[in-house]
Formats: C-alpha cells, structure tokens, sequence
C-alpha cells in the first residue's frame, strides 16, 4: 500500500467528508493511487468511466482544489437592476388597477408575470417570479378579506355570545 503524503491527505479527506459528492470525487483519486483502472473504479464508484477521467484530471491539473465541486451561478437574469426596482416600486406603491390591470386589488404571481412581460418583454415562470419577488425582499400571501362597513358592536356581540352558543350545540 503505498504512503505518500498525497495517498494520506486523500485518505484523510475521504474520512471527513460529509458531502456524498466530494466523497465519490476523493474515492476516486484514492483508488486510483491503489492502483484500480478507470473501469474499476467507474464500477465501484457507479459512474461512467469518463466521469472517472474527468476527476482524475482535475486532480491532475489542480490537485485536490481542482475536486472541488464548482457551482452553477444559473442563467443570466433578464431584468436589469433598474427594471427590478421599477418593479420593486410598482408593486410596493401601486394595485394593479392602477397600472392597467382590470378591478384587481392584490398582486398576485400571476400579475406579476403580466406586467413584466407587458413592462420590459420576458416570460417567467410562476416560480421564477415567486424566486425573484423574494430576491427582492417582497414576499406574497393569498389575500383576506375584511368588511369595509363592518359594525364593530355587532362583531363583538357574534364573536363573545352568538359564535360560542353556536359551537355548543
């Protein structure tokens, strides 16, 4: 078996690793320094053999940094800074009637998305435009409802006498 620093540091961060991904990476680079082919370690690790050369010439090229996982940072936004807090404010300071919407008093995604393509031209996804009002500190519930004229007196008298008879019997 052999003992060179870099078989014990691979060894080592084998036996710390917690994340299966960079597990199956640092297993790979110590069963290739025991001497396993690609094959075999492709079987052992359940990968394809050129998932195997891939990690093998990171670790190559950059050594055990070059295992590091990298992260996608996603797709290009489509919406300028600007146009985000264009958006931002009219949701903030206006109800969609307002900006042309047919008697609608809540933003809803749904809305969102309309007045984003209409606006500045992209299509999103509810759950696009559900990510980016939340990259953008805003968050949504469903509405509730509230009486306008609604009698104070005659709430209170149904909520302490009316509604507890009514839940007895």
């Amino acid at each position: 078996m052999e003992t060179t620093p870099t078989y014990i540091e691979i060894e080592s961060l084998m036996k710390k690793e917690k994340d299966r991904r960079m597990f199956e990476r640092y297993q790979t680079i110590y069963l290739h320094l025991k001497g396993k082919n690609t094959l075999e370690i492709s079987e052992i690790i359940g990968r394809t053999e050129r998932t195997v050369y891939k990690y093998l010439r990171a670790y190559r090229e950059a050594g055990v940094v070059g295992l590091q996982i990298n992260y996608s940072t996603g797709a290009p936004e489509r919406l300028t800074k600007e146009q985000q807090e264009q958006l931002k404010q009219t949701i903030v300071s206006s109800v969609p009637h307002e900006v042309g919407f047919l008697s609608k008093y809540s933003w809803t995604l749904y809305l969102i998305g309309e007045y984003i393509q209409r606006e500045f031209g992209p299509t999103y996804s509810l759950r696009g435009i559900s990510k980016m009002v939340h990259r953008l500190g805003l968050s949504y519930t469903k509405p509730t409802y509230t009486l306008a004229a609604a009698d104070e007196v005659k709430q209170q008298a149904f909520t302490e006498v009316t509604f507890p008879t009514l839940k007895k019997g």
